[in-house]
């Protein structure tokens, strides 16, 4: 079959939802199925690395910044990430997709709901959502909801009866070196020390909270042969202030760049410092205790949900990093609740459900016209 997705990046909107659809993209290629995408020209929108992996990309113009964000009968607070009235991104997508003919259009934005589904909804032959927000209309088959605490009723008043809802991490999108490594990580944490920490607070982090932590880390009293492992995007803008505030701490810290071996790195650590994003479902899967930052109004409550599961211990902002970090770590120093954060998490998601998404996106085609 062929899978259309319809995702963005930019500095604005960060690259978790490009990176997710990806990682469902690269699933389906192994199964055979191809895959493209429709993506927006922002600013570091991603789209070289779309291409490297082989997939064929459309690129829509760039937006006019004279666009208002929102048109006539449409309230969205996340207006602004499309760029451009929802009326001229559907009328543009139809455009590209009409003449493929695809299977499946998957559509992972937040600026997106049942209005433009329904204009695009007339040239493929089904739609997914994957939403975090349970908070818009939408007209598709399939929705998927990653998130910890969520429930299937959350959407019965956004999606139709009949759409199969698959809402939980155990369906979360995980590149399958996570499930490779999984048990190899739970074991090296039968006896945890807090010896390597890495600290990844998405690709772009333009506030900067990578710079935060590192100031309060720097007042702790971490030994001098702790390791902190900083990954970071190229197109972060505050990626050479890091590097030198890296090169400073009392204790060896090294920044890496735009990294594809995050299920090492995470294997490796024995506490992350993050954001409340998609990477979460990463720890869990190998039984990483967090610290979460919380860098955006839609990750409170998937932090909360985390520290009630016992898995993160959520900072709620970035300005209280200085404060909350340091007694965070006097507290995660403990072996023993480090093993406890470990087990918690190694239960929230086996990081298979890429392989599940798959299954269910082909079962719903056979019952679907």
């Amino acid at each position: 079959m062929l899978v259309a997705f319809r995702a963005d990046a930019s500095d604005h909107i960060g690259t978790g939802h490009v990176m997710r659809c990806l990682t469902l993209a690269d699933a389906l290629t192994q199964q055979k199925h191809r895959c493209m995408f429709i993506c927006r020209k922002h600013q570091s929108h991603l789209g070289d690395l779309i291409t490297s992996k082989g997939y064929e990309l459309i690129v829509l113009p760039a937006p006019d910044a004279t666009e208002v964000k929102s048109s006539e009968g449409w309230a969205n607070t996340y207006a602004d990430w499309l760029g451009v009235p929802w009326q001229q991104d559907a009328k543009e997508t139809v455009e590209v997709l009409a003449p493929k003919k695809a299977d499946w259009l998957v559509v992972d934005h937040y600026a997106l709901d049942a209005h433009w589904e329904q204009q695009v909804n007339t040239v493929v032959g089904r739609i997914m959502v994957i939403d975090d927000l349970a908070d818009r209309q939408h007209e598709c088959v399939l929705l998927l909801d990653q998130n910890l605490g969520r429930v299937s009723s959350d959407y019965d008043e956004f999606v139709p009866k009949d759409c199969l809802r698959l809402v939980g991490p155990e369906y979360a999108l995980l590149r399958p070196e996570f499930a490779q490594l999984r048990e190899l990580s739970l074991k090296r944490r039968e006896q945890p020390e807090l010896k390597r920490i890495l600290i990844s607070l998405g690709g772009v982090d333009r506030t900067n909270a990578t710079g935060q932590v590192l100031d309060a880390l720097a007042e702790t009293a971490l030994s001098c042969e702790t390791q902190v492992d900083i990954v970071m995007g190229a197109s972060a803008p505050y990626l050479a202030e890091v590097r030198q505030q890296a090169a400073r701490l009392p204790f060896v810290a090294t920044v890496n760049v735009n990294v594809r071996d995050m299920a090492e790195r995470m294997h490796l650590a024995d506490l992350s410092i993050g954001a409340a994003g998609g990477t979460s479902w990463e720890r869990c899967c190998l039984g990483l205790p967090a610290v979460l930052v919380i860098l955006a109004d839609n990750q409170v409550s998937g932090a909360k949900a985390q520290e009630v599961a016992g898995v993160a211990v959520a900072i709620p902002d970035p300005k209280a990093v200085q404060a909350a970090l340091p007694l965070a770590l006097d507290r995660l120093s403990n072996p023993d609740c480090l093993q406890r954060m470990s087990r918690a998490a190694a239960e929230i998601t086996d990081g298979k459900g890429a392989s599940i998404l798959i299954d269910s996106m082909i079962a719903v085609g056979r019952k679907t016209p």
